[in-house]
């Protein structure tokens, strides 16, 4: 296929490809604002490595949310614990997706308390431009929603990927921007695997990509899934073996609690550690 036909080929199907459906909007309050609400999802949240307890703490934010649409903290777990549920808990890709997609439609519910923000989107301005106007009090829905809208389209596809990659970075971009630090080096560790995972039409780059990635495991070698990104994107795109096979065993040989709020997500880092390291001979030529 000739670059022409192939740039053409992929314009039409990022043209296709439609956008997320949620929507950048409020929803009224339906009720008094309970504050035990809260109280009891924070407590389940706590047990969020039991899938039971994840769905319960999630199913309490979104009565706290339903009586109190403004309840900034319900919303950002919600985008956080679907995310989590789809990432580290489920199995079959269907759920995964649904529950991606989920955590997108909380996370825009999130983002519609910016003012400024929507009133950005209203004047017609893209996403990915509109995202200026985040503040630090965004920084945990813009996170987790990028985290999750960028899995859900690179497993939708070629079209869905180019539709949501603008917003994805943007999104990103803004985080670094405003706590570079954010989730034990989120956005080193989303450069480091962005660089690599795209096509290279679109400008892959593996020198970004591992120095990013060396900059969250320098910054915070304990976050577990800052070597399984390096190994399942820089390491499978480079064909760099002996580095996926080294990183997944020191993560199997970790342990989990040196980081004691982020047990389960650090259990669920393990199990993707194996999984990869089961993998292995699809992965790579030789």
């Amino acid at each position: 296929m000739s670059r022409i036909v192939l740039v053409a080929t992929l314009a039409a199907l990022a043209g296709c490809a439609t956008a997320h459906k949620g929507s950048y909007e409020v929803a009224d309050a339906s009720g008094t604002s309970d504050a035990s609400l809260t109280e009891q999802a924070d407590a389940l949240w706590e047990e969020r490595g039991d899938t039971a307890k994840l769905e319960e703490a999630l199913t309490k934010y979104e009565e706290a949310v339903t009586a109190d649409p403004t309840d900034r903290h319900a919303l950002a777990r919600l985008v956080r614990g679907y995310y989590f549920l789809g990432d580290g808990h489920k199995s079959e890709m269907d759920d995964k997706l649904a529950d991606w997609d989920t955590a997108i439609t909380w996370g825009k519910r999130c983002l519609a308390l910016n003012e400024e923000f929507v009133a950005l989107l209203e004047k017609g301005e893209p996403e990915e431009e509109a995202i200026r106007a985040a503040t630090i009090d965004d920084v945990p829905c813009v996170y987790w929603m990028a985290s999750a809208l960028g899995k859900w389209s690179k497993e939708l596809g070629l079209g869905k990927t180019l539709k949501n990659l603008p917003i994805v970075k943007g999104y990103q971009g803004r985080v670094g921007e405003l706590d570079p630090d954010y989730f034990y080096g989120g956005p080193d560790r989303y450069w480091g695997a962005v660089w690599a995972a795209i096509p290279s039409f679109a400008g892959r780059d593996l020198d970004k990509s591992r120095k990013h990635f060396d900059s969250a495991i320098a910054a915070y070698p304990d976050h577990l899934g800052n070597q399984v990104l390096l190994a399942e994107y820089w390491a499978v795109m480079a064909q760099d073996k002996a580095v996926f096979e080294q990183t997944l065993r020191e993560v199997m040989a970790s342990p989990t609690d040196t980081i004691p709020e982020l047990v389960p997500e650090q259990e669920a880092e393990k199990r993707k550690a194996e999984m990869l390291l089961g993998k292995t001979s699809d992965l790579f030529a030789n």
